[in-house]
């Protein structure tokens, strides 16, 4: 079975996600993308706890999501959560096969320049979200489903 969705969002996990995009997904576990969370034990541990029962958390570094994920999914019906661009594009540069991307959630910090609602990047996200799109990756973005989807391609031009 394919992966159900990437989504790049730097809070991860939090009600939109699972309020929204698992239940609509109908996915049955979670792959945190990040090598930041995977040395946090509070995050990790915080994560387990808002994710809803019956769905298979598994916090991954970056390596480890490529050996994971590059092997498939197997009947898993997978939500990829990346904190940054940066993420999905070593998933793809190791071999992970995926079509679209959901961008969520970037929020602003200092040096970052708005594309939408709640969609801010860096240069170097930029660069990142570019090197995606060449690889025939569609980026979209929007925070919940029923949000309008933005198509990042026009934007990032």
């Amino acid at each position: 079975m394919p992966i159900a969705l990437v989504r790049i969002d730097d809070r991860l996990i939090h009600g939109q996600v699972v309020e929204s995009w698992i239940p609509l997904l109908k996915v049955n576990t979670v792959y945190v993308v990040s090598d930041a969370a995977t040395a946090d034990a509070t995050q990790r541990s915080l994560m387990a706890l808002a994710i809803p029962e019956g769905v298979e958390l598994d916090i991954l570094s970056v390596s480890e999501a490529v050996r994971v994920l590059s092997n498939g999914t197997g009947a898993r019906r997978v939500l990829v959560l990346a904190p940054s661009p940066k993420e999905v594009l070593a998933l793809l540069e190791g071999n992970v096969r995926f079509s679209q991307v959901n961008v969520g959630g970037l929020h602003y910090s200092a040096g970052r320049v708005q594309l939408g609602k709640v969609v801010y990047i860096s240069d170097e996200d930029r660069k990142a979200l570019k090197a995606i799109l060449r690889r025939g990756v569609t980026l979209e973005g929007r925070g919940v489903p029923s949000d309008e989807r933005m198509d990042m391609t026009q934007i990032l031009a």
